[in-house]
Order: structure tokens, then sequence, then C-alpha cells
């Protein structure tokens, strides 16, 4: 099962990004690295990766789970980001696994699927705004799983929140 990752282009939460990347490698899971655009990426704390593809050239059947990074990047490039929503509602009704940290279960919100789901988040006034008017269920916890959504509050679940999502693949028979 290949995993897409996407990312915002600057400022996304380097732990988020290359610490799930670790577990999926370790585990032998294939992943594609999206953003905005193609080309460099840049993490809050200088990581760096490299964007393959752009959301719009992401063909969904392709892959069985959709993770989006956090980091002060989300709220700029993600939240609103019309295509990234679409790719999430679509990898939802598939029935495919959904994960999402930090800031970046808002893109989830924003794409309409955590009413009355059970989801945390890093909480700000403007993710707190957004999470509520979405209808997601806020818990606080390092990382929630509800059915095939996973959400994680941040770079010190990143470790965990790779963890879940392995464990979700495994259940899905991937």
């Amino acid at each position: 099962m290949k995993i897409l990752i996407a990312v915002a282009p600057e400022q996304f939460r380097d732990e988020e990004l290359l610490v799930p990347v670790a577990a999926f490698q370790k585990a032998g899971i294939a992943y594609d690295i999206a953003s905005t655009r193609r080309g460099p990426c840049s993490g809050m704390l200088g990581a760096k990766t490299t964007a393959t593809r752009a959301f719009g050239e992401v063909d969904p059947n392709l892959y069985g789970v959709i993770v989006i990074i956090g980091g002060g990047g989300s709220q700029v490039h993600l939240w609103n980001d019309p295509v990234l929503m679409t790719l999430v509602q679509s990898f939802h009704a598939s029935r495919k696994i959904v994960a999402a940290i930090c800031l970046s279960p808002v893109v989830l919100a924003h794409a309409g699927i955590l009413k009355g789901i059970k989801a945390t988040f890093f909480e700000s006034p403007d993710s707190v705004r957004e999470m509520k008017s979405g209808g997601a269920v806020l818990v606080n916890k390092a990382v929630v799983v509800d059915g095939r959504i996973i959400t994680a509050n941040g770079p010190a679940a990143a470790q965990e929140f790779a963890g879940a999502i392995l464990s979700a693949i495994r259940q899905a028979g991937g």
C-alpha cells in the first residue's frame, strides 16, 4: 500500500515529516511527497524535501493512505487548498486511510470529513475555530484514531502518529 504525503512548500514541521518517513521506510512502505507545486520544500527547523508532484498531478487510485504534515506552513498553504481538499474527500469516499498532524487536521475539517468524528490537533485560536466549525469532536490526546481517520496534535506525537498509521495499514491488509 503506497502512501501519499502532503506537505506545505515551506514551513512544514520537520519531525512530523521525518519521523513518519523513517517509520514507513523501515516498514518497507513506498511513499510519494506532494505539495502545492513540484520542487524543493523547506521545514521550519531547516529540513529539506522534494515534492515530486503537485496536488493536481496526483492520481488517488495509486495510494491507500494520505498523510498531511503540519507546521506553520499548513495554515498558509494547505488549509484552503481546493485540490488537496478534493484529494482528502476522494480518499475518504474510497474508505482509505486519512491522517493529519498538528495544524493540518483543519484540512480535514474544511474538506467536510470530520463531522461527528473524534479528532485532535495543535490548538491555536484559528485552528480551534476551524475544527469546531467543521463539526469535529475535539479530544485532548496526542493521537486519535476514529475509524480510518487518524489525527495527532503536534511534533511530540510524530512517533505515535506514525505507529497509528502503520497499524491502520496492517488492519486494512496493506
